[in-house]
């Protein structure tokens, strides 16, 4: 490490993980959350589910490729905080060689190095997810008597991370001589905290696509005249999303939907499902899910702490996937109109590429409808 001040992640359960600073140099907190994929600390970063939290990397050398802002998943860092075992000084990727540090710095993003993450894992998977603080070592003992006093991660409502405005994706890196035409499906995204590679995977299959901010009501919506709607990730707890369940029970029958983890959750809830929070969540790139109906197993990319609990689902909705690991829900449909969802992500970024035929199934799906 260039800088020898030495920072510490204090826990509320009272463990204190010591070692040296990294990036901006100020305090945070957030519930603290751990992610096993080996590559992709980019895309997490700027991945707005991550909004409220301090992320942890089992794997132990980040920063080893550098930063390239073309792999951005959101507009900013999204994280509070980042903890990692070792972060590489020298990039050698030839686009990325921006170091980890400078960009959590530019950014203003506290960070810690040269702790086992691997322990603090162990930790959160044998007590659950839970408040931290990163802070100077010196005022560790202080903050671990200020962690009762910090509110509840299921407390906020993070809507605020969508759009304030509907966009239109103007398909970067899609040439502008490969736009779609003007009768190309228009998907409507609702951006609860959307990933920009699911506006690519739109985009790239030919689709006309517009975000739309997360308190957009079934009018909103419908105004925009779109060939399907899709419901996008986000953070927090989908208890509090009650607007877009509403709008989510309102636009069943009218037009084809697809959600994506949040979005799963919020059409499960529509569907009479209630949703739960998980001890640890599922955060990787290799988490085995299987479809049902063929039995086929995907690996997928996952970064969720809540699930859908199928006790209350109507009579009209069946589950179509199951996490391998825990059986948990990993993906819904309705049996008499165009909708399903995944817990999972069909988009990745990081993570496997076997479920990017969920966006041609949802195109099939509007197809069929027009």
């Amino acid at each position: 490490m260039t800088t020898a001040s030495e920072a510490a992640l204090v826990l509320a359960d009272g463990s204190i993980f010591r070692g040296q600073a990294l990036g901006a140099a100020s305090e945070t907190w957030g519930e603290v959350v751990f992610n096993t994929s080996m590559t992709g600390y980019q895309e997490m970063l700027t991945d707005p589910s991550y909004a409220g939290q301090i992320l942890v990397l089992t794997y132990p050398l980040i920063g080893n490729y550098g930063i390239d802002p073309p792999i951005d998943e959101s507009a900013q860092l999204q994280v509070r905080g980042l903890v990692v075992r070792s972060e590489c000084e020298s990039p050698s990727h030839p686009r990325g060689g921006m170091r980890l540090d400078d960009y959590l710095k530019a950014a203003g993003i506290p960070g810690l190095a040269g702790v086992d993450t691997r322990a603090i894992t162990r930790r959160i998977r044998h007590e659950g997810v839970m408040p931290g603080l990163i802070v100077p070592a010196a005022e560790a003992d202080a903050a671990a008597r200020k962690i009762a006093e910090l509110p509840s991660y299921d407390s906020i409502d993070f809507i605020d991370v969508g759009a304030e405005s509907a966009y239109a994706w103007d398909g970067k890196p899609v040439a502008p001589q490969d736009a779609p035409p003007d009768g190309a499906p228009h998907i409507v995204v609702l951006d609860q905290g959307l990933k920009y590679n699911i506006l690519r995977n739109l985009r790239r299959r030919g689709c006309r696509v517009t975000a739309a901010p997360p308190d957009s009501g079934i009018e909103d919506i419908l105004s925009l005249a779109p060939d399907g709607v899709l419901l996008a990730p986000g953070p927090g707890d989908p208890a509090l999303r009650e607007l877009q369940v509403q709008t989510a029970g309102a636009l069943i029958g009218r037009t084809p939907l697809m959600g994506i983890c949040l979005g799963h959750q919020v059409i499960a809830r529509a569907l009479g499902a209630d949703t739960y929070k998980l001890k640890f969540g599922h955060r990787g790139g290799n988490h085995p899910v299987r479809e049902l109906q063929s039995g086929r197993v995907v690996i997928t990319a996952q970064n969720h702490g809540y699930a859908v609990d199928p006790d209350g689902l109507s009579a009209d909705a069946e589950v179509t996937h199951i996490n391998l690991h825990d059986d948990t829900v990993e993906g819904l449909r309705h049996t008499a109109e165009p909708v399903f969802c995944i817990q999972y992500h069909a988009e990745a970024s990081p993570g496997p590429l076997d479920n990017g035929y969920l966006f041609d199934r949802f195109l099939k799906l509007i197809e069929e409808v027009g």
